[in-house]
């Protein structure tokens, strides 16, 4: 364990170059609170999305990471800000326009459009942590409902209203001039409408915790700051929430980026530490755009689960979190094999490579072993070729390349077979198109026929992929070209496998008369 702790103080990963940053920010004393706590926030102003697990999932990577090298306990929080106002009706929601008068209602005051809880912010709350639990994220949910509301902030409200001023200055700094003028830091919740009202106030009385203001009907309103009375806007409640909860790490999106000085002046100014920050890029949907609750543009977490394996998004999550990644489907097969390509290599690796192998990190060091003799991409050309409806279809060429497999032996194989008929029927099928060959495509596309039937050697990827090799060697230049020609006229799509290994799963017969097929013109128009 020592060297293993030893190797994880140098390793290059992402994830433990942050927690590193934790061991330095208690090197002197740990923390009074008795643990380290990272957070994350959520605004449940539309259904979850992928950037919300990828928040969770990578935050959860640090977490284990910081684990690893020091003693000290963790915690994480999922903190729902579901006491803000609803501030647009989301577009992806049933009858949007039964929820338009309710806007500027805290958000766990809103119907459920959806009929299944008692709010709408009970609703997505309740989405969130299924979608967390289903990838066995260890974490406290707290509600803002609650959490205002049962007191838990009252100390921190009641030090703001004592620092108003200097909490203000830190806002203004931020803000433009017509903003300045009726800006502050408490939203007062209207003790008749139960709306969230963004109203400038008149008097804040540190000495009994209130704050005095003019409704938008001109009627004046003094409230507690305290009891879910009053709430924090959203930047001070960062900060804030930083102050009262112990907040140690926190990462968020680049459009946060900006507003980490003000979050940090806010916490500082309320007696509070700041908590290390990391910072990703956004998400973006296929068109470049960034991913949107309320316009449910991008992947979400259930339509990927439709295709593929819960640790393949994982993987996707540990990639590059500096990089802006696209969440679109055709990202998938990419993540799965990538992923099982990883795993392959991770027993052969020294730890030093083992610390810096994504899975290490999916998995907590606890890797588990790849049974995918197929990759995904593969099994998306044989769903082609076979015309594949269900995974039954797919095993049988499976059993045959590989005798001793089965589904209940190969339970990632098995998964990975199902979502790969889907994916195929929902995004391959509709966008092939085959053409006929070219006179030369034709004529080496018959001597590679030729060879198939002749084949008495053994079904191997390697012998049958040279095999393919020497018929191209002396017709194309560059050699792909023909493997091109290959794919396009057998496969219709302009990239495919290793053609070698496909021909050892598809068979060497079964290949020998797709190429008949294609020859005769069948494949076009299918």
């Amino acid at each position: 364990m020592t060297r293993l702790r030893d190797a994880a103080m140098t390793s290059k990963a992402w994830p433990f170059e942050e927690a590193r940053k934790l061991v330095k920010r208690y090197e002197k004393a740990p923390p009074d609170k008795g643990y380290v706590l990272f957070e994350t926030g959520y605004g449940p102003s539309g259904l979850p999305h992928i950037g919300t697990f990828g928040e969770v999932a990578r935050t959860t990577m640090v977490r284990r990471a910081f684990e690893m090298i020091s003693d000290i306990p963790t915690r994480l929080i999922c903190f729902s800000d579901d006491l803000d106002g609803m501030r647009k009706v989301p577009e992806n929601v049933p009858d949007p326009k039964a929820l338009a008068g309710y806007l500027q209602m805290p958000l766990t005051k809103v119907p459920d459009p959806f009929g299944t809880h008692d709010s709408f912010g009970g609703h997505n709350n309740a989405m969130l942590r299924r979608f967390l639990d289903t990838f066995g994220f260890q974490y406290d949910f707290i509600s803002a409902t609650e959490f205002y509301g049962s007191g838990q902030f009252d100390a921190v409200l009641l030090r703001a209203a004592e620092r108003y001023d200097d909490v203000m200055a830190i806002m203004l700094k931020s803000l433009r001039e017509e903003r300045r003028q009726t800006y502050s830091i408490f939203l007062p919740i209207h003790p008749e409408t139960g709306r969230v009202l963004y109203v400038p106030m008149k008097h804040v009385d540190a000495a009994n915790g209130t704050v005095t203001f003019d409704d938008e009907d001109g009627r004046e309103w003094t409230l507690p700051v305290t009891g879910g009375k009053v709430k924090f806007q959203w930047k001070p409640d960062f900060g804030a929430r930083w102050a009262a909860l112990g907040v140690d790490f926190e990462m968020y999106g680049k459009d946060h980026a900006a507003n980490t000085p003000i979050y940090g002046g806010i916490c500082r100014a309320l007696g509070g530490r700041a908590p290390e920050n990391f910072t990703y890029e956004l998400f973006l949907d296929a068109e470049g755009h960034k991913i949107s609750k309320s316009s449910g543009n991008g992947l979400s977490i259930d339509e990927w689960l439709t295709y593929a394996a819960t640790e393949s998004l994982s993987y996707f999550m540990y990639q590059k979190p500096k990089t802006a990644k696209r969440m679109h489907f055709d990202v998938i097969p990419k993540a799965v094999d990538e992923y099982h390509q990883q795993l392959r290599a991770y027993p052969g690796q020294d730890q030093v490579q083992q610390l810096n192998n994504p899975v290490f990190h999916l998995h907590g060091g606890q890797v588990p072993a790849s049974d995918m003799i197929v990759p995904f991409s593969m099994l998306l050309n044989l769903a082609s070729v076979a015309g594949a409806e269900d995974k039954d279809a797919l095993w049988g060429f499976i059993r045959r390349y590989a005798p001793d497999a089965d589904p209940r032996t190969h339970p990632q194989m098995d998964r990975a077979a199902e979502g790969a008929v889907r994916y195929y029927n929902d995004f391959v099928a509709p966008a092939k198109v085959y053409r006929l060959p070219t006179d030369a495509e034709r004529a080496a596309l018959e001597e590679l026929r030729d060879k198939l039937l002749a084949w008495d050697g053994a079904v191997d990827d390697e012998a049958l992929q040279g095999a393919v090799y020497d018929v191209g060697r002396e017709r194309f230049d560059p050699m792909r070209d023909w493997f091109k020609a290959l794919y396009q006229v057998l496969l219709g799509a302009d990239q495919g496998p290793r053609f070698g290994g496909f021909i050892a799963l598809y068979g060497v017969a079964e290949t020998a008369d797709l190429i008949d097929r294609a020859l005769a013109g069948e494949l076009v128009g299918n």
